[in-house]
């Protein structure tokens, strides 16, 4: 057992000083994205004023009215709603989405096929549970363009599924329980222009989870119309309770900010619950929070990298979310992986996941995390379908330490795993 923990450190350890180069990469990210939140708060004129709230219908609320414009201001664009009552990822996306789209539109996803909760709120997933109540229920329409070889964007011909209902299309930076490549700011810029070549009009829309601060710029910096992302993931610092934002140009987050509330309302009421202070807070730490995710994500990859297994995307690789997936040779590694993530995570640490169902997918899911918020993807964990390729995708962690530490018991488990089968 000692023979295995020393290797394991040895493993980990020699990853780490192979790719202290692109750490160093990753903090002159940081340190830029870091200056464009502290620009938008001094710019915004930040005060205690802002943390205090209201009660009841929300009306005249000078911090939530100041939140929105700090985030509008570090991601360069016209307007952003961002609240407590977004329940989820998926529920901000869903009002965006019902908010702009209108019956007789056509929705068009630019990588393939989306993951399943976005199948479930459009309406494309075969037998959907509530197809009734889908996009595609309400009659809009629906297409997407197959990727190439199964991890391309077809730029060649996108312009030909941009029929003339064309309302919105849909671009998905991350990747979700697919192998196919997360799309990099320059890749949606060059979607973007495409899109607005053959039709200026058509909404783009961009599904910004996991990418917030991984790169310089954000999609709203190179056109993009819209985009969506929720607050316990990258831009809410690790300490946001719950939430999401809307941001883009006003007549869009007008339109989503209805959908949230109801028409005549918008984003001019709703209280929030004294959630102001900890969402300005979280978003003023989320660059060096996801600069931590970051860096984990990439010593996972060499670690793996150099223990022979497969992982998306290379440990060399330039990022633009912080999803990291490695595909193991079969279920009892996958397992192993996720066991010990919850292990050394710091909330119920006793525990041992197990495969199961969750609301939105077609198959068994395997998730681990320990984390202080309840679904909390910034904080450490991993996840994935119980089926081939027998992939886990890890994402989060609040501390690069804490991910190291993690990853040291994870090797530990998987050299100990294989030893036992070598024996056997």
């Amino acid at each position: 057992m000692e023979d295995l923990k020393q290797k394991a450190n040895e493993i980990v350890e020699n990853a780490q000083n192979s790719i202290k180069d692109i750490f160093e990469y990753i903090d002159e990210i940081t340190e830029y994205n870091q200056k464009k939140v502290l620009d938008a708060f001094y710019n915004n004129k930040i005060g205690e004023e802002h943390f205090y709230t209201v009660t009841g219908y929300g009306h005249d609320d000078m911090g939530r009215e100041a939140l929105d414009k700090v985030f509008a201001d570090t991601f360069k664009t016209e307007s952003a709603i961002v609240r407590p009552h977004f329940v989820s990822g998926s529920h901000t996306i869903a009002c965006a989405l019902f908010g702009v789209l209108r019956h007789g539109d056509r929705l068009v996803s630019i990588a393939g096929e989306p993951y399943d909760t976005m199948q479930q709120i459009i309406g494309s997933r075969q037998n959907c549970d509530d197809f009734d109540t889908s996009l595609m229920g309400h009659g809009v329409k629906y297409s997407e363009i197959p990727l190439k070889n199964g991890l391309d964007v077809d730029y060649e011909n996108i312009e030909k599924y941009l029929l003339p209902d064309t309302k919105m299309v849909l671009i998905q930076r991350s990747r979700g329980y697919s192998l196919r490549k997360p799309l990099s700011i320059a890749d949606i810029e060059k979607i973007i222009k495409i899109v607005k070549n053959k039709n200026p009009e058509i909404c783009c829309f961009v599904d910004n989870c996991y990418g917030e601060f991984i790169e310089k710029q954000e999609p709203t910096e190179v056109g993009a119309d819209l985009i969506a992302g929720s607050l316990i993931k990258n831009p809410g610092g690790g300490i946001v309770e719950a939430g999401g934002y809307i941001e883009g140009k006003k007549k869009y987050v007008d339109m989503a900010a209805r959908r949230l509330t109801a028409p005549g309302i918008g984003a001019e009421g709703g209280a929030m619950h004294n959630q102001t202070r900890i969402m300005l807070q979280g978003f003023f730490m989320a660059p060096s929070i996801t600069s931590n995710a970051h860096k984990g994500a990439i010593l996972a990859a060499k670690v793996f990298e150099d223990m022979g297994f497969t992982t998306f995307p290379s440990s060399r690789t330039k990022r633009t979310d912080i999803i990291q997936t490695i595909q193991f040779n079969n279920e009892k590694e996958q397992q192993a992986f996720c066991a010990m993530v919850q292990r050394y995570s710091p909330v119920e640490s006793y525990l041992t996941p197990i495969p199961d169902t969750v609301p939105g997918y077609d198959c068994n899911l395997l998730m681990a995390g320990g984390s202080f918020i309840e679904g909390s993807t910034i904080e450490l964990s991993a996840d994935g379908p119980t089926r081939e390729p027998w992939a886990i995708y890890m994402q989060g962690g609040l501390s690069y330490f804490h991910v190291k530490i993690a990853l040291k018991g994870i090797v530990e488990e998987i050299l100990r795993l294989n030893s036992k089968n070598m024996n056997n």
